[in-house]
C-alpha cells in the first residue's frame, strides 16, 4: 500500500514546498487578530515565530515561515517535525520546547526574542495568554471552538493572516481539501458508516475520541460519522469516558484502536468482551501502536500537512473494514 501511495504524497509535498517559495506580495502590517482572550496586534512580518501549541509547527511550515522553536507533542521526531512535513524543514534547526500540557516555561521562551508566539493548539489559560503577551504578541484560539476544537483550516488561515501570507494559506486549504473530497468520492461507501476511535483508560474503562476534535472532523469530511450515542456521552469535550458495560457503543462499522505497547495491543485483541463485538470478530478494527507510528501522528495531528499523508494511508485501510466482506484483512 505504501509503495503505491508514497510517489502522490511526494508529489503533493514538492507542490506545497514550490509554492511556498514562489512568494506573495508582502501583506499589509499591523495585523489584528480577534481570538478567544481579546486581540492581537502584529506591528511587522514576523522573524522569529515560536510555536507553542502541539500542533502549529505543520502550518507555519506550510507556509514556508521556519519558526526558532516548537513545542514537542509527541513521537520523539527530530526537531518535533514528523515525516509529513520534514521537507519543509529544510535546514533549519528549530529549539525544542519539552513542555507537558499546563507548563510553560516563560523565561525559555522569553531568552528565544521572539516576534510571534503562536499558541492556537496550546489549551492556554487567559493567565497563560496575558504573561505570553508579554513577551511577543500572542496568537491564541478563536473563542467559538473548545480547545483543541479549532478546525485545521481555519487555524491555517489564522496563522496565514499573523505571517502576512493569507492567499497562500487559501491555496494549501483548497489543494487538502479537494484531496479529501476526491478520496470521499472514490469511496461511495463510506457515507453515513459509524466510526469510533478509542483507547484504554484503565480498569475496564475506554477513552472515546469526541466530534469535536480536529481528527474525527477529518474522518467525518470523508463521510463517516460518529454515533449518536458516543457523541451525547462525549458532549462538547475532546473525549470521554465508557465502561465496560457500555462496549457495545463501539460495535461501530469500523473501529479505530490506540494502544500503548505491543503488549497492550495483545491484550486488547484477547479481551473476550471485545472479542464479542460484531467489529472485532469480522476484522474491522484499525490498531495503532505505541506513539511513533506517522500515520497515527498524521491523524492525531490533523493539520494541512498531515491530511494528505492521513488521506493515503489511511482510506485504504477505512475501504478495507467497510467492504462489507468480513474475509478482507485491514493490514497495516
Amino acid at each position: 500500500m505504501r509503495s503505491r501511495t508514497a510517489p502522490r504524497l511526494a508529489l503533493l509535498s514538492l507542490a506545497l514546498v514550490v509554492v511556498a517559495a514562489v512568494g506573495f506580495p508582502a501583506a499589509a502590517f499591523p495585523v489584528e487578530i480577534e481570538h478567544k482572550f481579546g486581540t492581537t496586534v502584529i506591528p511587522r512580518e514576523p522573524q522569529r515565530v515560536v510555536t507553542i501549541g502541539f500542533s502549529e509547527q505543520d502550518p507555519v511550515l506550510a507556509l514556508g515561515v521556519k519558526p526558532v522553536a516548537v513545542r514537542e507533542w509527541f513521537g520523539g521526531w527530530p526537531y518535533a517535525v514528523w515525516p509529513w512535513a520534514r521537507g519543509h524543514l529544510g535546514d533549519a534547526t528549530p529549539q525544542v520546547l519539552v513542555m507537558p500540557y499546563g507548563e510553560l516555561a516563560f523565561e525559555t521562551i522569553a531568552a528565544l526574542r521572539p516576534d510571534l508566539i503562536v499558541a492556537t493548539h496550546s489549551g492556554i489559560t487567559e493567565w497563560e495568554y496575558q504573561t505570553l503577551s508579554r513577551i511577543a504578541p500572542t496568537l491564541a484560539q478563536p473563542g467559538e471552538y473548545p480547545d483543541f476544537g479549532v478546525p485545521w483550516q481555519e487555524q491555517t488561515r489564522l496563522i496565514g493572516r499573523a505571517v502576512g501570507r493569507e492567499a497562500l494559506a487559501e491555496e494549501l486549504i483548497a489543494g487538502v481539501e479537494g484531496k479529501v473530497a476526491a478520496a470521499r468520492q472514490a469511496h461511495p461507501e463510506f457515507e453515513g458508516a459509524t466510526v469510533a476511535w478509542a483507547h484504554p483508560a484503565g480498569q475496564g474503562q475506554y477513552w472515546v475520541v469526541g466530534p469535536n476534535t480536529p481528527p474525527m472532523r477529518f474522518l467525518a469530511s470523508l463521510g463517516l460519522k460518529l454515533p449518536p450515542a458516543l457523541a451525547e456521552i462525549i458532549g462538547e469535550r475532546d473525549s470521554g469516558q465508557i465502561s465496560a458495560e457500555q462496549l457495545a457503543l463501539l460495535d461501530v462499522d469500523v473501529l479505530i484502536f490506540q494502544s500503548g505497547s505491543e503488549a497492550d495491543r495483545l491484550a486488547l485483541e484477547g479481551d473476550p468482551l471485545l472479542r464479542q463485538l460484531r467489529v472485532a470478530r469480522e476484522g474491522r478494527v484499525v490498531h495503532f501502536t505505541g506513539t511513533t507510528d506517522p500515520l497515527y501522528g498524521a491523524l492525531s495531528f490533523s493539520t494541512v500537512l498531515s491530511l494528505p499523508y492521513a488521506v493515503d494511508h489511511l482510506v485504504p485501510l477505512l475501504a478495507a473494514a467497510i467492504d462489507g466482506d468480513p474475509a478482507t484483512v485491514v493490514d497495516r
